[in-house]
């Protein structure tokens, strides 16, 4: 079996020693905010596809609600774990319940509240790497930049261009690597905010509806009335022929 020569084992593993030999410091940090990033944006894309969705069950829900089927509705509702149908189940079941609209409303808007807090969970620190990492690039394009500077002076009079245009590109080097970690970040970032955005407006919206179709409650007072208008409707000529023969 032929073996494998330390130099060929150096040429294989040349591309990432050659970038961090040439970017030093500044792009083995870079590197590694790039892994955290990533996780990060593989982190979120779990969270939504778990989390956000389920339109569908609310309108129907809300159909049911409006149509008087109140504990049809809650029970819809009531094991959803998405985030648009949790504050919409506490709406239902409060004001099912015959509770204080008023309060239903701030008690949905608090659930609301988390749930929306959860989503945009680890986005600032997105937003973060995004900011930071082309702000990197560029102190290690100016690091390499002084570094070069001081290597074609330490030549003095025996000027190689070649010297100075190798410390140019090692030094411009960080500040590609800087823009490749945080254009990915920063597009991912906006991207997940708007679904929050999103996900805020069907909130608010599924809230309305609830707190301005009429509540699908019985009434108990107004079902006994109705069930004693005969026994009035009976009774209503004997009194009218006593105040008359009085």
């Amino acid at each position: 079996m032929d073996e494998i020569s330390p130099t060929a084992a150096a040429a294989d593993a040349s591309p990432l020693a050659e970038l961090l030999a040439a970017g030093g410091p500044v792009v083995a940090i870079l590197l590694g905010i790039s892994i955290l990033s990533m996780a990060l944006i593989l982190l979120k894309l779990w969270q939504y596809g778990r989390l956000l969705g389920g339109h569908g069950e609310v309108e129907a829900a809300l159909a049911q609600w409006r149509q008087g089927q109140g504990e049809a509705a809650c029970a819809r509702l009531g094991d959803s774990r998405k985030a648009l149908a949790r504050p919409v189940a506490v709406a239902l079941a409060w004001r099912q319940a015959g509770r204080d609209p008023a309060l239903a409303r701030e008690e949905a808007a608090r659930v609301a509240l988390l749930e929306l807090d959860g989503l945009r969970g680890h986005l600032r620190l997105l937003e973060l790497v995004g900011a930071l990492s082309p702000l990197l690039g560029l102190l290690g394009t100016v690091l390499g930049m002084i570094t070069a500077f001081q290597a074609l002076q330490n030549a003095g009079a025996q000027v190689d261009p070649a010297l100075l245009s190798g410390g140019i590109w090692e030094a411009l080097l960080t500040t590609a690597v800087g823009l490749i970690v945080g254009i990915p970040a920063v597009a991912a970032a906006q991207l997940f905010d708007r679904l929050v955005e999103r996900q805020r407006i069907a909130m608010e919206s599924a809230l309305t509806q609830v707190f301005t179709a009429p509540a699908a409650v019985a009434s108990p007072p107004e079902t006994t009335d109705r069930a004693a208008w005969p026994a009035r409707q009976a009774i209503a000529p004997e009194a009218a022929a006593l105040v008359h023969a009085s």
